[in-house]
């Protein structure tokens, strides 16, 4: 009990003296007036904004989820298709995946307008342009899976007469989850990203909606506090793509802490 908790404050210390560090210079720069009050509030009334609006907030969050959700789980059956395709057919590897990366230079800012454009102000444009931000880490991490296979187990299950789809299921698949899991964390905080930046140019709700309000309003405190909103809203979905890792690949847990227990004998 003693060495989990000396473990859990190990990892934890440290990004919580560092943001209170930076809490205690911020307070030092609006306490001593060096950049004025109305363009940076001091975290008192960050704090005093975040208290009153929670509730406003947390229902404005319900609509961003349900479009990041909603958006992520489309880019990971789109990625999950579309690498699969790639790495069983040669010709289409080489169609898409230059595509694939000339998508990611495009600014979503540039694409959002358009989606709204062609769908209108609901949920749908939002949706889709969270697609577009979350699939391709979802889909390059698949598709470095399958690449990583280990050949000689394909041709041992080859010689034992399995099929395609056997391969697929008892060796290709099991490889690629790790590197899935890698790209769908990354992709669970773009999603919010995207859902924000979609709502920013055209929304009637949700926290994008209210951001730009308060931003027009020059309400930066409220400003702040929506954004120490979206970071703990992004953070947990995080949290719950490690929670659903560690439950689909208990293994890698004990792979990492095998070293540290030879090195302590």
């Amino acid at each position: 009990m003693i060495k989990k908790l000396r473990n859990i404050t190990g990892k934890t210390s440290p990004p919580v003296i560092t943001v209170a560090v930076l809490l205690i210079i911020w307070f030092a720069v609006c306490k001593g007036e060096i950049v004025p009050a109305f363009m940076l509030p001091s975290p008192a009334d960050v704090a005093r904004a975040f208290a009153s609006n929670i509730e406003y907030m947390a229902r404005e969050a319900i609509v961003t989820l349900q479009e990041a959700v909603y958006g992520l789980i489309a880019g990971i059956a789109l990625a999950f298709v579309l690498a699969t395709l790639m790495d069983k057919y040669d010709f289409i590897y080489k169609a898409f995946y230059p595509l694939l990366v000339i998508s990611q230079t495009i600014p979503t800012i540039a694409i959002a307008p358009l989606l709204v454009l062609w769908m209108g102000y609901g949920m749908a444009p939002r949706i889709t342009l969270v697609i577009i931000t979350t699939f391709f880490p979802i889909a390059i991490g698949l598709l470095d899976g399958y690449k990583s296979t280990d050949i000689d187990s394909i041709n041992l299950l080859r010689s034992m007469g399995a099929g395609r789809l056997q391969i697929f299921r008892h060796v290709k698949l099991p490889t690629a989850v790790p590197g899935f899991f890698s790209g769908l964390r990354i992709a669970s905080s773009y999603a919010v990203i995207g859902a924000l930046i979609a709502e920013w140019l055209g929304g009637n709700n949700g926290l994008g909606v209210y951001m730009t309000r308060v931003k027009k309003a020059y309400s930066f405190d409220k400003m702040f506090a929506v954004i120490v909103f979206i970071c703990a809203v992004s953070l947990l979905l995080m949290a719950f793509v490690r929670l659903i890792e560690r439950i689909s690949l208990p293994y890698r847990k004990t792979r990492i802490s095998r070293p540290e227990t030879i090195k302590r004998r």
